[in-house]
């Protein structure tokens, strides 16, 4: 017999199916319980809604663990390339050597932008925000290939999936030349994905970019540890989108104006302007650990906790041991990594933030090693887009491919005034 929950409501008793997962997360159907009772639930953010059934990604925040369809995290950032993750997280499974071929040619075939797109570049000044170029590109990418409005074969859902993972870095890195004055540069074929978002963004006429191998390699774990993240806010927002029967096209570009926010995907940004504050006012570690402990400070510290993880963030760790590689390969060294290694260092030994599990999460580290890559401060939210691509189209094809399929619709509690009378609102004016 299945197990069921009971809940009693003006003396009356009702009884919720329990859901339970493949990693046993037990969840209580309320999915019809304004039907029997005319009652619903009241979760201020979604904090503890389950919106979906998902097959993709899987987040056990307490133990900090992190898959890619049953895949560890640690496992996929050394075993695997971005594209190859990107069909994993897409389609469920690994290519086998043919389908990473054919999967490879295909982003190489669809990497150019159709050349009237190119104008639309023109008609943002400079100083646009790149994120908000970039959304509106990618939504424009709906007029240019309206064939793919309705996906209803699996080719057409390749052929979209491989023009939004291959344009994307097209697009970031033609919105980052025109921001600086320089002259666009086309992908090169015989460059891979990684390989090619660098050269698009640092190559020049008169200074060819050297390709570094760590570099590469840095950048494309990058993408990996941002390919997906289960139901956060963009993710969310894909799906809700794409619950309307909105195009791919529009619901990514839905998902990258959700990203854009600050409390989201400008985490990374906020970390470096803290350390930098911290280098700037010469600020000890000790202050800062004062500060942070201090009611009545206003000082932040960003990059440690997490929404999800109550426990060191899997990414974290990934990325802090690439950063240190690529600043030696570089012959860098970076007095903000020096500080967050510190503050690092001083937070995990301290109670404060032990007994409240405020340990770094990937934000931490992430924008040190753009920053020694050379990714200028207002792209690298632009970067966590390129990299969440792949688990937003898995996302948004779950919800077109459910045989249970409906608009998100959710309900509220209202707490406006009663009814009342137009001469009696226009009284109280």
């Amino acid at each position: 017999m299945s197990e069921t929950a009971k809940i009693i409501l003006d003396g009356k008793e009702y009884e919720l199916p329990v859901v339970v997962g493949s990693e046993n997360e037990k969840a209580v159907d309320i999915s019809k319980l304004r039907a029997q009772s005319g009652y619903i639930t009241y979760d201020d953010g979604y904090g503890n809604t389950g919106s979906c059934k998902s097959d993709v990604t899987f987040i056990d925040g307490e133990k900090g663990i992190l898959r890619y369809r049953g895949i560890d995290i640690a496992e996929v950032a050394e075993k695997s390339h971005f594209l190859e993750t990107a069909y994993l997280i897409i389609w469920g499974k690994l290519p086998n050597e043919q389908e990473k071929e054919q999967f490879d040619e295909l982003i190489r075939r669809h990497e150019l932008l159709h050349e009237n797109m190119k104008h639309h570049f023109q008609g943002f000044p400079p100083q646009a925000a790149p994120m908000a170029v970039l959304s509106a590109m990618i939504n424009s990418m709906s007029c240019f290939h309206s064939h793919l409005y309705d996906i209803d074969e699996p080719e057409k859902f390749m052929e979209a999936t491989a023009k939004l993972l291959a344009k994307v870095r097209t697009i970031a890195a033609f919105s980052y030349k025109h921001s600086i004055g320089e002259p666009i540069v086309y992908p090169a074929r015989n460059l891979n994905y990684s390989e090619n978002f660098l050269h698009m963004m640092f190559d020049a006429p008169n200074h060819p970019y050297e390709l570094d191998p760590e570099v590469v390699r840095a950048m494309d774990l990058l993408f990996i540890l941002h390919a997906d993240h289960e139901q956060n806010c963009s993710t969310s927002t894909v799906r809700m989108v794409g619950s309307s029967e909105a195009n791919l096209f529009t619901s990514v570009a839905a998902g990258v104006s959700a990203l854009w926010g600050r409390l989201h995907g400008g985490a990374n940004q906020a970390v470096l302007g803290m350390l930098q504050g911290i280098h700037d006012r010469g600020d000890s570690i000790d202050t800062v650990i004062a500060k942070v402990k201090d009611k009545d400070s206003k000082f932040r510290l960003m990059g440690f906790g997490h929404r999800v993880y109550k426990n060191f963030d899997p990414r974290a760790k990934i990325i802090k041991e690439a950063c240190d590689k690529v600043l030696k390969k570089l012959g860098r060294k970076d007095p903000l990594l020096d500080i967050a290694k510190e503050l690092e260092q001083a937070a995990l030994k301290d109670s404060y933030f032990v007994e409240r599990k405020l340990y770094p999460n990937v934000d931490f580290y992430s924008g040190i090693i753009m920053r020694a890559i050379g990714i200028p401060l207002n792209m690298f939210t632009v970067i966590f887009a390129i990299g969440r691509m792949p688990g937003w189209i898995a996302n948004w094809k779950e919800v077109h491919e459910s045989p249970q399929a409906r608009i998100y619709r959710p309900r509220q509690i209202y707490t406006g005034p009663t009814q009342q009378s137009y001469d009696e609102a226009r009284k109280k004016a």
